[in-house]
């Protein structure tokens, strides 16, 4: 399955940016000689700037780049307001409810939604140029229009997910210094409210004295505590404001977010991104990546409290003039197929998702796909994870028809945009493979010293040159900013972005991403990405999805365990312990088949769910804790299901 080679149905692109490998060729080659003149072009192309720049890249302070200066602009003008020309009634946000409710802004209707917040926000609360402002929000058109507002005032937000804690949303605010908190008293999930105005409340009890108010938006109806002299309705509010407001003009390198990255260990980073390289980037990847073409309704599934929220759901796909979708539900919600009803219903051409989904998609309704009208899909994205070869062909295959063309992206959230990616017109894919860095990307995959690993051996995945959209710093500590991103690796003699991230190249140059270097386990000293072993797990034809995490091994140092969950649980009376026996032998048959018997598994445990947080990250530190024996000290409130890691240690430890 790796090895074969998928061409793209070229007939579904014909007006796409980038056609076929040769024009992909000779864009890379015209960034490798004028790099900045390439940039300087696309950015007086893309961008509707209020003073143009005078300088493309400034690097004297390495690496602390800055992109555009003397450019002025603002985001808001840039995403909506001078699309009102020639799209004001065409729909910008498509928002679908959990319980099915509907919402359509126009390009002109979200432009008056997003003054009168701006306006609200200057008027009641105060809120000017440079001023934090954190969005604790669910998945509805006002967490998109709150991030647009600020972006109007040049205020910078921090969106938090709805799903942490109250502590993790307090370290987030004091960090940030936030003046205003924007919320929602609580939202749908699987037909049933779900507060966030309480969690809120106990994150403000101490220690966020920079907060002035919280703006709270009256969503599920349900009943809260109201804070007098703090707590406002946004509802009664916006009524009084104008749907008249001046844009602030900004610089070029003016933060335009903070964005906290949820590690579990130390105090969270704020990662700072700028304005003009941020929404240039965020744009171009949307016409590239996507072919999103005017006409187009592009759904990204993410949550806005990640970074494929703003660059995917907001920011990208309003910059490009095009229709997103919101929804605010669970894909497998009231069924399997709720995820294909609206892809048939409102007509999507770009998909994109998770892994994670794509395979809970495929266990929960492997037919469904065939029951609804997918016809009008051109593109199917994957995001997050290195994706393994059986749902990438399902995928391909039941959702796309053996038509569209996946592209399966990699980047982060301190890149801003995708890094490396097939184009859907040009690139043969490789299913489960990340091919080739965009253009003006130089994405390399090198050792610490700069070598070049041996064909199909593991480096590191770095950025070698600065990019528009990179990370700017983090908020408040710059020498954490460069410990983190670069330390690791030089090129030239100089320090290089790393992204944390081990990749190997194929004998044709293509970049395959073997997961996080912390996530690699060491074998009787040899080292092997766990998504290598998870991606043989899931050829054996009953594993649904696997997690494989290190545990010290007397031996070998570290020894191989892996959590599977299973398609079908046998309900026959066989003994268990045989069973399980058997699953573990044809497992590591498989592993040692694919792998070698180095990476065969010492333990297997057979679970009924992975620990994931609403979003579908796998939280492998939990799994690694309960793999050592350790207690769980770590905050479980943002899992899917926090019940699941009491199961999972009740299995492991065999109560």
């Amino acid at each position: 399955m790796t090895d074969q080679i998928f061409y793209p149905h070229k007939e579904l692109f014909p007006n796409s940016p980038i056609r076929n490998m040769c024009e992909y060729d000779e864009l890379v080659e015209k960034f490798e000689n004028d790099y900045e003149g390439t940039w300087e072009a696309f950015a007086r192309e893309k961008i509707d700037w209020y003073k143009p720049f005078d300088r493309v890249l400034n690097e004297d302070d390495a690496p602390f780049y800055k992109w555009f200066e003397g450019g002025e602009l603002n985001v808001a003008y840039q995403c909506v307001g001078r699309h009102l020309a020639t799209r004001k009634n065409k729909a910008a946000i498509i928002f679908e409810g959990d319980n099915g409710d509907q919402r359509i802004l126009t390009y002109r209707e979200l432009y008056y939604e997003v003054n009168k917040m701006a306006n609200l926000f200057r008027n009641q609360f105060d809120i000017k140029k440079g001023d934090r402002v954190v969005l604790y929000m669910p998945m509805i058109p006002e967490a998109a229009i709150a991030m647009l507002a600020c972006a109007k005032l040049g205020a910078i937000h921090s969106v938090v997910f709805g799903g942490f804690s109250a502590e993790a949303l307090r370290d987030r605010i004091i960090d940030a210094e936030a003046k205003l908190v924007v919320t929602a008293d609580g939202a749908f999930r699987k037909g049933k409210p779900y507060m966030l105005k309480p969690i809120v409340d106990k994150a403000l009890e101490s220690g966020c004295e920079s907060v002035q108010a919280v703006c709270v938006v009256e969503r599920n109806g349900e009943e809260i505590h109201w804070e007098p002299g703090r707590d406002y309705s946004y509802n009664e509010l916006i009524k009084n404001e104008s749907v008249q407001c001046e844009p602030e003009i900004v610089e070029a390198e003016h933060p335009l977010f903070l964005l906290y990255t949820s590690g579990s260990t130390g105090k969270p980073k704020g990662v700072q991104h700028s304005t003009a390289g941020y929404i240039l980037w965020a744009q171009m990847t949307m016409e590239w990546v996507f072919d999103v073409q005017d006409n187009d309704t592009f759904w990204c599934t993410a949550d806005v409290g990640w970074i494929t929220g703003h660059t995917y759901i907001v920011y990208g796909p309003l910059a490009a003039g095009a229709t997103t979708v919101m929804f605010e539900g669970v894909m497998t919600f009231p069924d399997a197929g709720r995820a294909w009803k609206m892809v048939e219903e409102y007509q999507i051409n770009q998909f994109y998702t998770a892994p994670t989904a794509i395979r809970l998609l495929h266990k929960m309704g492997q037919d469904e796909p065939a029951k609804y009208d997918l016809s009008s899909l051109r593109v199917l994205g994957t995001v997050g994870e290195p994706i393994d070869p059986p749902a990438w062909k399902w995928y391909y295959e039941a959702v796309g028809g053996s038509r569209c063309s996946i592209v399966d992206t990699w980047w982060q959230t301190e890149t801003g945009g995708h890094m490396i990616s097939p184009l859907p017109a040009a690139t043969p894919v490789k299913p489960a493979c990340a091919t080739f860095p965009l253009p003006g990307i130089k994405a390399e995959v090198i050792n610490p010293d700069g070598s070049k690993p041996e064909v199909g051996e593991q480096g590191l995945m770095c950025i070698t040159k600065p990019w528009p959209s990179m990370i700017r710093t983090i908020w408040g500590d710059p020498e954490r900013f460069k410990k983190s991103y670069f330390g690791d690796a030089v090129k030239d003699g100089k320090p290089v972005y790393f992204s944390g991230d081990g990749a190997i190249v194929d004998e044709d140059g293509y970049i395959t991403i073997t997961g996080r270097t912390d996530d690699v386990i060491n074998v009787s000293g040899h080292r092997m990405g766990t998504a290598e072993v998870e991606s043989a797990i899931k050829k054996h034809p009953n594993v649904a999805a696997v997690a494989v995490v290190g545990k010290p091994h007397e031996i070998k140092g570290e020894g191989i365990f892996a959590y599977v969950v299973l398609k079908e649980v046998p309900v026959d009376k066989r003994d268990e312990t045989a069973e399980d026996l058997e699953m573990v032998k044809e497992i590591n048959a498989i592993i040692k088949q694919e792998i070698g018997a180095i990476a065969m598994c010492d333990a297997i445990a057979f679970v009924p769910d992975l620990p994931k947080t609403r979003s579908g990250k796998v939280m492998r530190r939990l799994l690694r804790a309960i793999a050592k024996g350790d207690t769980i000290t770590q905050d479980t409130s943002t899992l899917e299901n926090p019940a699941i890691v009491g199961e999972i240690e009740a299995i492991v430890s065999g109560g």
